[in-house]
C-alpha cells in the first residue's frame, strides 16, 4: 500500500511516473543554467580592484534615496577575451540602485577584490560597465569588507600587495 499505486491503475502508474521523470530531467538540464554573458562583453578578465570613487549622488525619482554613481579603477591579472593587456588598467562605472528594487540589478566592485568579471566599453569608449547582473563571478579572492564611499570625489583604496609595490 503506497502512493501512487493504490489509487492509480497501471498505466496511469507509469505515466505518472514518465511524467516526474520528465521533469526531473528538465529540472536538471544544464540548458536551464544562466549563460554567462561572454557573447556581449567586450572584455573579460579577473582583475583586482585598486580603488572605488564615489562621482556623483543623485537623488531617485521615485524613491527619493540618495544614490551614489561609482568609478572603480582595475588592474587586469588574466584576460579572458578582449584586446586589453595583463597588467593594463582600466575604469569600471556603475550607479547604485534604490535598496527597495527586487533583484540584484547593480554589480559592485569593491577594494581589494580580486574576480572575475564581463564588462562593456561605455559610450566614448573611455570606461567599462558590467555586461549585466550577472557580469560578476565568485571571488578569487574576497575584500577585506564592503564599505564604498558615499560622498562625491571620497575614494577608498585597497591594501597594498606585493604586486602593487614598486621599488624605486
Amino acid at each position: 500500500m503506497g502512493f501512487p499505486a493504490t489509487y492509480l491503475s497501471p498505466k496511469e502508474f507509469l505515466m505518472f511516473r514518465c511524467a516526474l521523470a520528465l521533469m526531473i530531467s528538465l529540472l536538471a538540464s544544464p540548458a536551464l543554467a544562466l549563460p554567462a554573458p561572454m557573447d556581449k562583453s567586450d572584455l573579460v578578465a579577473v582583475v583586482r580592484v585598486l580603488s572605488v570613487s564615489c562621482t556623483t549622488v543623485t537623488k531617485d525619482d521615485k524613491s527619493g534615496e540618495d544614490l551614489p554613481a561609482y568609478l572603480a579603477k582595475v588592474r587586469l591579472i588574466d584576460v579572458k577575451k578582449g584586446d586589453a593587456k595583463k597588467g593594463d588598467e582600466v575604469l569600471v562605472t556603475w550607479r547604485a540602485i534604490p535598496k527597495d528594487i527586487v533583484g540584484p540589478w547593480a554589480v559592485y566592485y569593491y577594494p581589494g577584490e580580486v574576480v572575475l568579471t564581463h564588462l562593456v566599453k561605455r559610450s566614448g569608449g573611455v570606461s567599462y560597465g558590467s555586461t549585466w547582473w550577472n557580469a560578476k563571478g565568485d571571488d578569487v579572492k574576497a575584500p577585506e569588507n564592503t564599505d564604498l564611499p558615499e560622498t562625491p570625489g571620497q575614494t577608498f583604496t585597497a591594501p597594498q600587495e606585493p604586486e602593487d609595490q614598486h621599488p624605486l
